[in-house]
């Protein structure tokens, strides 16, 4: 597995502020990994670190083996933040083109990777028109092209589905799992549904401390838990879930949700929880085999 991100008690002090306080985590190629956290809880000072626009106060950060903001890392590392735009006074072509260009590809190298990576992004149709155009998801789209120039090995979004209505919103977590074959997605987002569905490692950030969390935590192997959204409000549902064979504790997290921990005899579980579920005339809206990412991060200290 390759490790391309390290960081050891890694702090940040802004005067008596401590934004960051002894952080340490790996980050291997692979699939996308999410940064959350509310605001304040320091992911723009690690997105700063990790591109090196600002230095630690203490402790080791390591990119591709090579320090943030070194030389070597030029083209490998790309970053994309929330408020990106493009100039409505040129095409998108050339735009695209001029930031290849930045990148140290010739004119005709930029040319043709602009139009590789609006291809990439599924928008080779809008090379010549201009961002005024194009609808807020497409603009959006646009920019995450911009950030895969060059073909980067780690690609940093800041909240990339931000002010997208649901379809656009899905165009682009649908985006990124395709381009996951292209580098390794960093996607901070105070969306944790959208995370849980694109990302396997979640980097959790509050008051500047990090814990780690699975996306999916059904490969724990000393504890199982499923997660179950009803419908409706219904009565001794805790106790009625307890009477199944192997469960060994039922609470519910919030309304309507309930974790049910038990002991994994076999991979069928979950048909004869819904099969409950239907003998009980219980309807339900969502099965999550463990928990979800809202719960681990929030609620898991009621296990």
């Amino acid at each position: 597995m390759t490790t391309l991100i390290q960081a050891q008690s890694l702090s940040k002090h802004y005067g008596s502020k401590l934004a960051l306080d002894d952080v340490s985590f790996e980050i291997n190629k692979g699939a996308p990994v999410a940064l959350v956290g509310p605001n304040g809880a320091g992911k723009t000072t690690l997105f700063s670190l990790l591109c090196g626009y600002i230095l630690p106060t203490h402790g080791q950060l390591t990119v591709l083996g090579h320090k943030p903001g070194s030389s070597e890392l030029f083209g490998k590392l790309s970053a994309l933040p929330q408020d990106a735009q493009l100039d409505p006074r040129f095409s998108i072509a050339h735009q695209l083109a001029f930031y290849g260009q930045l990148q140290g590809l010739s004119n005709k190298q930029s040319q043709i990777e602009a139009l590789r990576v609006l291809d990439l992004v599924g928008l080779g149709e809008v090379a010549k028109q201009r961002s005024d155009d194009l609808s807020h998801g497409m603009r959006k789209r646009v920019t995450i092209a911009q950030a895969l120039i060059g073909k980067p090995e780690i690609v940093m979004l800041d909240e990339a589905t931000a002010g997208l209505d649901p379809i656009h919103a899905r165009e682009v977590r649908e985006l990124v799992a395709t381009l996951s074959n292209e580098a390794t997605f960093i996607l901070s987002s105070h969306d944790l549904t959208e995370l849980e569905r694109l990302c396997g490692q979640v980097l959790h950030l509050n008051k500047g401390q990090l814990t780690e969390h699975q996306a999916d935590s059904s490969q724990q192997q000393t504890q199982h838990f499923m997660t179950l959204l009803l419908a409706d409000n219904y009565s001794n549902v805790e106790q009625t879930i307890q009477s199944l064979n192997g469960v060994s504790r039922v609470y519910m997290s919030q309304a309507k949700e309930y974790v049910i921990e038990y002991q994994k005899s076999d991979n069928l579980f979950d048909i004869e929880l819904l099969n409950f579920c239907y003998q009980q005339g219980w309807r339900y809206r969502q099965l999550v085999n463990g928990h979800t990412l809202e719960n681990q991060i929030f609620t898991q200290e009621k296990v």
